[in-house]
């Protein structure tokens, strides 16, 4: 059975440029699961596809839901990588949106079903979003890092050319193989405070819309996002400044981000130990776990 299952074949579609999204290791407090899903839902994107996780997954890490159906009867929802259409007649293209968690398995041969589908719907751009730990403060403006086939990219969208050496992702490997296949590509990272990386972080996510909207020439109305956005970053100041320990730190994340001599923390207590307390204390404000709103 082929792994690509379509409910229907989009057609007509102008110049598209497929973006990608994956949950799990590529995506830091849910920022870029979170922006291609604010994205869909603005634009009102439709459903065409999937792929079947079979040959994909480890449902021991990534397990399937059971859910119930008329409030009696079982069934089982398996976790699919699923792809959208959404038709914007102002912009100069249209957007197919691909998201689902990151695959276990047979990471070349996905790859491969990827950019197989986008030369099958004439994608002329692939974009992926990812969302990396890092150590800056929360009080600035979000960092976007971006990887592209096309160098004028970088330079036209402002974007900080990354020099990143090290493990990968499912991101990275569908990089490389539409660079293999001669198809231009793209690839953006927000940087996320790794001391406040557990709660969902809909400021990193906004970030990601907003370059994304450079870079494909499609505008969202974020207005929903910006609110989330200013939420979070006041709950985030609220729980800092109860802590005079946690305010030191971010405030020495604010200096060195000044002055990029990237200084460590020296006597300040750890960025494990920070976040933690963080973590409490958002939970208790929140109620039931609960950090600062997302997307």
């Amino acid at each position: 059975m082929q792994p690509l299952r379509w409910e229907y074949r989009p057609d007509g579609l102008r110049a598209p440029a497929l973006v990608c999204a994956f949950k799990g290791w590529n995506d830091a407090a849910d920022a870029a699961s979170s922006a291609i899903t604010f994205v869909g839902r603005a634009l009102g994107a439709q459903r065409f596809a999937t792929i079947d996780p079979e040959e994909f997954y480890d449902f021991q890490a990534t397990r399937p839901r059971i859910k119930l159906v008329d409030g009696h009867a079982r069934e089982i929802v398996w976790p699919e990588v699923e792809l959208y259409e959404a038709r914007i007649p102002r912009a100069p293209r249209d957007l197919i949106l691909l998201t689902g968690s990151e695959p276990s398995f047979r990471w070349r041969t996905f790859g491969k079903l990827v950019v197989e589908l986008a030369e099958a719907i004439g994608a002329q751009l692939v974009v992926s979003l990812g969302a990396l730990l890092a150590d800056v403060p929360h009080t600035r403006p979000v960092s976007v890092t971006g990887l592209t086939s096309d160098p004028a990219l970088v330079a036209r969208l402002g974007l900080t050319q990354s020099s990143y050496e090290g493990p990968t992702g499912i991101v990275g490997v569908l990089h490389a193989a539409c660079q293999q296949a001669g198809l231009p590509s793209a690839s953006l990272w927000a940087a996320v405070p790794h001391y406040i990386a557990a709660a969902p972080n809909p400021k990193a996510a906004l970030a990601l819309v907003r370059k994304l909207e450079g870079l494909v020439g499609v505008a969202v109305d974020a207005s929903e996002l910006e609110i989330a956005a200013g939420d979070y970053e006041r709950q985030v100041n609220v729980a800092v400044q109860s802590d005079p320990d946690v305010q030191a730190f971010v405030e020495r994340l604010e200096l060195a981000a000044e002055s990029e001599l990237g200084e460590e923390p020296g006597s300040l207590p750890s960025g494990e130990s920070i976040a933690r307390d963080l973590q409490r204390f958002l939970r208790q404000r929140g109620g039931e776990g609960e950090g600062p709103s997302g997307a």
